[in-house]
C-alpha cells in the first residue's frame, strides 16, 4: 500500500516542486537573447527603440479594452503589469514572465461582474506580450520552469477566468494547449542549443586533445632524430678514448684508468639512450637505418616537389660548413613540412624557399602567393604540422612565424640559432593561421 501511494504521490511532489521553481524559487538569472548584438551598439539601440515604441502601443491598446470594463487609473496599471514586462525581457525573462502573470491574474478578478467581450477577459495586447514571455521563459531557462509555467498559467491565470468571468471550458482548453505548444517550442530551441553549446565544447576538448598528442608525437620524433645525432657524437667519445692509449703509449695508470672510464660512460649512456628511444618508438614502428636529411638535401627535396607539379624557387646562401647536426635536421624538417601545407592547401601556388645561414644563425623562410590552380588537395583537411614546426624552433632556443601574408597567400619564418639551446625555451609568435 506504502509503495501504490509513494507511486502515486511522487510525480505529483515533483509537479508541486517544478511549481515552485517557476513561481519563485526558481532564480532569475540575468541572460542576454541576442548575445551577438552586444558589440554593436547602434543595432541595439535600434531595437531598444523599436521595443519601447512597440511596447508603448501594445500598452495603449490594452488600456483603451479594459477601460470598457474597469476603471480608467485601474485599467493603465492592469495594461502595464501585462504588457510593459516586455522590456526586462531580453534580460530577465523570468521575472518579466511573473509580473505578466500576475497582471492577468490581477484582470481575471477586476472584471468579476463586468462581461467580457464577447467571451475574453484579457485584452489581445496582453496576451500577445503574456505569449512572447512564455516563449522567452521556455528558451532561457529549459524544460524544469517551462512544465512549471505551464501548470501555473493554467491553474492560477486561465482556469480562475472559468467560474469568475465565464470562460468558456472549450475556450481554456484551447488556450492551454496553446500555452503548452509555445511553451514547448521555446524548451525546443534551448534543447537545441544546450546541445550546439556541448558539442561545441566536445570538439574544443577533442581539438586540445589531438593537439597535445600532436606535440608529444612530435617530440618523440624529436627525441629520436636527436639520439642519431647525440649517439655519433657519444660513439666518437668512446672510440677516441679507447684508442688514445694506443696513440701515446706510456701514459700514466692514472691517465689508463681515466680513459676507461670515459669509454665506460659513454657506452653506458649510449645503451641507456637506446633503451629509452625504444620506449618512445612505436610498437610498428621500425628504426629508421637512413641518416638524418639535412639541408644539403633540400634541393633533392625541391626537386621532388617540381616533379610533382609545384612550382618551387630555392634559394641557399650561407658558409660551406654544415650547421651542428640537430640544426641541420630542423632546418629540413620545417621546410618540408612548409612545402607540404603548401602543396595541400594552395596547390599550383608559387612557393619561394629561402635558407639563409649566417655566423650565428640559419634564417628560413618559405612563403607561397595563394595563387592556387584548383581546390585544395585531397586528404588537405589541416594537421597538426605548425606545433612540430614550432617544437622544433622552441628547442633550439629559435623563433617560428607562420600567418597569411597580406596580398594572399602564407608564409612561415624562421630563425634558429646556432650556439645551442638557452636555459630558456625561445618565444614563439604567429598570427591566426590554419594549421597544416
Amino acid at each position: 500500500m506504502l509503495a501504490v501511494l509513494s507511486r502515486v504521490l511522487n510525480p505529483v511532489v515533483h509537479l508541486a516542486a517544478l511549481v515552485r521553481q517557476a513561481a519563485w524559487a526558481a532564480p532569475d538569472q540575468r541572460v542576454l537573447l541576442l548575445p551577438s548584438l552586444a558589440d554593436h551598439n547602434r543595432v541595439r539601440y535600434a531595437l531598444a527603440a523599436t521595443l519601447g515604441g512597440a511596447v508603448l502601443v501594445l500598452t495603449v491598446t490594452a488600456d483603451t479594452q479594459l477601460n470598457q470594463l474597469v476603471p480608467g487609473s485601474l485599467a493603465w496599471a492592469l495594461a502595464g503589469l501585462q504588457v510593459l514586462p516586455l522590456l526586462l525581457a531580453a534580460t530577465r525573462p523570468l521575472a518579466a514572465w511573473r509580473i505578466s502573470a500576475i497582471g492577468l491574474t490581477l484582470t481575471t478578478f477586476a472584471e468579476v461582474g463586468h462581461a467580457p467581450t464577447p467571451f475574453w477577459p484579457w485584452p489581445v495586447s496582453g496576451c500577445i506580450a503574456y505569449t512572447l514571455l512564455l516563449f522567452a521563459t521556455a528558451q532561457v531557462y529549459g524544460r524544469d520552469v517551462a512544465v512549471g509555467v505551464d501548470l501555473l498559467t493554467a491553474l492560477a491565470v486561465l482556469a480562475p477566468a472559468v467560474p469568475l468571468v465565464a470562460l468558456p471550458p472549450v475556450v481554456f482548453a484551447v488556450a492551454a494547449v496553446v500555452v503548452s505548444l509555445v511553451l514547448v517550442l521555446g524548451e525546443s530551441i534551448h534543447s537545441r542549443q544546450e546541445a550546439e553549446r556541448h558539442l561545441v565544447a566536445a570538439e574544443e576538448q577533442r581539438r586540445a586533445g589531438l593537439a597535445r598528442q600532436a606535440v608529444l608525437e612530435e617530440r618523440s620524433r624529436i627525441a629520436r632524430e636527436l639520439h642519431d645525432v647525440v649517439a655519433h657524437h657519444m660513439s666518437m667519445i668512446a672510440i677516441q678514448a679507447e684508442a688514445a692509449p694506443y696513440k701515446e703509449p706510456g701514459l700514466p695508470e692514472q691517465t689508463l684508468r681515466t680513459f676507461t672510464a670515459i669509454r665506460a660512460a659513454s657506452t653506458t649512456a649510449l645503451t641507456e639512450m637506446r633503451r629509452v628511444i625504444g620506449l618512445l618508438r612505436e610498437e610498428d614502428e621500425n628504426a629508421e637505418r637512413a641518416p638524418q636529411p639535412g639541408i644539403d638535401r633540400i634541393p633533392e627535396m625541391v626537386r621532388a616537389a617540381r616533379q610533382a607539379g609545384m612550382q618551387v624557387d630555392l634559394t641557399l646562401a650561407g658558409g660551406p660548413d654544415r650547421p651542428p647536426a640537430v640544426v641541420d635536421v630542423s632546418v629540413y624538417r620545417i621546410v618540408q613540412e612548409a612545402l607540404s601545407n603548401a602543396g595541400r592547401h594552395a596547390p599550383g601556388a608559387r612557393v619561394e624557399v629561402e635558407v639563409v645561414r649566417t655566423r650565428d644563425v640559419v634564417q628560413v623562410h618559405i612563403a607561397d602567393d595563394g595563387r592556387s590552380t584548383g581546390g585544395p588537395a585531397p586528404g588537405g583537411n589541416g594537421g597538426h604540422g605548425l606545433t612540430g614546426m614550432r617544437e622544433r624552433a622552441a628547442m633550439l632556443g629559435g623563433t617560428l612565424r607562420a600567418a597569411p601574408r597580406e596580398h594572399g597567400g602564407f608564409e612561415v619564418t624562421a630563425e634558429l640559432p646556432l650556439d645551442g639551446v638557452p636555459a630558456q625555451r625561445g618565444g614563439e609568435s604567429s598570427g591566426d593561421e590554419a594549421d597544416g
